[in-house]
């Protein structure tokens, strides 16, 4: 194992550490327990967001604390849940007053933490709700879950989210529209490589050097198949088909395609890949009108990557569109 840690049991400390130094002007990481907050929250009036998960997939969730975006994010041990003393901290601590919303990757620890701690703060008089992500088209069920697991959608329901909660949207609203952008997502990955948990200390699975894992999830867990390794235009078909069946998308639909590194994938071969998934998009006659790709959602140093479409309506590009400042994603502020 070669990674730049100190030591498996310091990784998580260390890289919040890192964090609070690195953008002091945009966040505050709050110990024992651990969360991250945005640093003028809380913010009186507006609706937080929090989410959280296990650390791994970095910048979800903690790179995208700001305005914007999230109020608050807990981060777990690597690929483990959030606990509950931590999402009940950062629930009060950015609470203003006009209640909170969870948003919530379908892992099955996450789901159950972020339950107990809504219903803690719930008796303490705060209204909080809960979005479930679960754009995974993969499988149906995993090792981590119950139902189709939550991977790179959750950056799309955290930033329109987080748009229209900085616009003023209420809770009421705002838990509509993530529940809709969520039910219009669907996301598809794959891997060239394992990944390594440092606690683990080896690779995650193997892979031959002529294999590819189709479906894979974001903490390595298995996928559809494992493959014979394909042209870049192929992968990109494979990973297209699926997504496209499953909604389905119809001719003449507004979509956001976002193409997504595992963390050890270059950007070049990212915009390779979306090259590719923009000229399926048209071709079904698609309307690509929004935009990402980058590392987003990781699975530590793994190659791969994924596709999202979302299905775009005006109130979900508006929020994408207004000023967003986090550390990992900005644009307009």
């Amino acid at each position: 194992m070669k990674k730049f840690i100190n030591s498996p049991e310091d990784v998580v400390t260390d890289a919040l550490e890192g964090m609070a130094i690195a953008h002091a002007d945009l966040l505050k990481v709050c110990r024992e327990p651990d969360y991250i907050m945005r640093a003028d929250g809380p913010v009186r009036g507006k609706v937080a967001l929090v989410s959280g998960g296990g650390s791994g997939h970095e910048p979800l969730h903690g790179g995208f604390v700001g305005r914007g975006m999230l109020d608050a994010a807990c981060p777990g041990a690597v690929f483990t849940s959030p606990t509950p003393d931590q999402i009940l901290a950062a629930t009060r601590a950015v609470d203003g007053g006009a209640g909170v919303l969870h948003i919530v990757k379908n892992y099955t620890g996450d789901v159950m933490n972020f339950e107990m701690a809504a219903e803690l703060m719930q008796a303490e008089g705060v209204d909080v709700r809960q979005v479930i992500i679960d754009d995974d088209v993969a499988v149906k069920d995993s090792l981590y879950t119950a139902g189709r697991r939550g991977v790179a959608g959750t950056v799309l329901a955290e930033r329109i989210c987080g748009g229209a909660a900085e616009a003023g949207a209420d809770l009421e609203t705002l838990t509509a529209l993530c529940t809709e952008v969520n039910a219009g997502t669907r996301s598809m990955g794959i891997a060239l490589t394992p990944c390594t948990v440092p606690h683990a200390g080896k690779p995650s699975f193997a892979l031959a050097e002529d294999e590819m894992e189709f479906g894979i999830g974001i903490h390595g867990e298995p996928g559809r198949a494992r493959v014979k390794l394909e042209p870049a235009d192929r992968v990109a078909e494979m990973l297209m088909e699926p997504i496209l069946e499953d909604l389905p998308f119809s001719a003449g639909d507004e979509i956001l395609l976002f193409v997504n590194g595992m963390g050890g994938t270059p950007l070049l071969e990212l915009y390779i890949l979306y090259r590719k998934a923009y000229e399926i998009a048209q071709q079904h006659g698609l309307k690509v009108s929004r935009h990402l790709v980058g590392s987003y959602t990781t699975s530590l140093e793994m190659a791969g990557a994924s596709i999202t479409l979302l299905r775009l309506t005006g109130a979900m590009r508006q929020a994408w569109d207004a000023p967003v400042l986090t550390p990992a994603l900005r644009w307009g502020a």
